[in-house]
């Protein structure tokens, strides 16, 4: 039977060489392609596929968002996530949603073709060393750090930051830099919102 699957990668030559290779190596049909994370939820509640493969990386939410709002809406569709960098508490957080197949974006295709038939089956697919980088609990940020960017995700200024939590704005604005520094973002919103699919907060 074939297995339907919606790929979803924000690099269009890795996204497009998958959707060529992966029919190849199993009984695998892509019926559609997403350059981002919200379009594969749409994508997802238009096709309903047996499978979506996500790239963790992705704007417009990266793949461990994509993966909540899909096994939200279908607890039973398997998961597959690909990451090029595994990060501490990754594989932990999209186990805890139900992810069910977590590998290197660099795997063969063969591996991925192999994943996605596992999950479209109701197994799991873990690739141990990337799962061993990506289960560590190992969190960067201090207590602090984790304090302020749970305010900024509820939305509050520095200013009102600063006056909930008694310090300058100097200095919640230093605290705040130190952390947004631990990860790959620029703004204190969109780290702190990669704080939290990481598990940090």
């Amino acid at each position: 039977m074939t297995v339907t699957v919606v790929l979803a990668d924000d690099e269009y030559l890795i996204r497009s060489a998958l959707s060529t290779l992966l029919p190849l190596e199993a009984d695998i049909s892509i019926v559609a392609q997403a350059s981002d994370g919200a379009e594969a939820y749409e994508l997802f509640a238009e096709h309903r596929p047996d499978v979506v493969v996500l790239d963790q990386r992705m704007p417009e939410h990266p793949g461990i968002e994509a993966a909540q709002r899909i096994l939200g809406l279908d607890p039973s569709c398997g998961v597959v996530m690909l990451t090029r960098n595994p990060v501490p508490g990754l594989l932990r957080t999209a186990l805890s949603l139900g992810v069910r197949g977590f590998l290197g974006k660099d795997s063969d295709p063969a591996v991925i073709a192999e994943a996605i038939m596992a999950v479209s089956h109701g197994g799991r697919y873990l690739d141990n060393d990337v799962s061993a980088q990506a289960l560590t609990d190992d969190n960067p940020l201090t207590p602090r750090e984790q304090q302020l960017f749970r305010l900024t995700g509820e939305g509050y200024s520095v200013a009102d930051i600063a006056a909930r939590v008694h310090l300058s704005a100097g200095t919640v604005r230093n605290y705040l830099s130190s952390a947004i520094q631990k990860t790959p973002e620029s703004t204190r919103h969109e780290a702190a919102r990669h704080a939290r699919t990481r598990g940090w907060l």
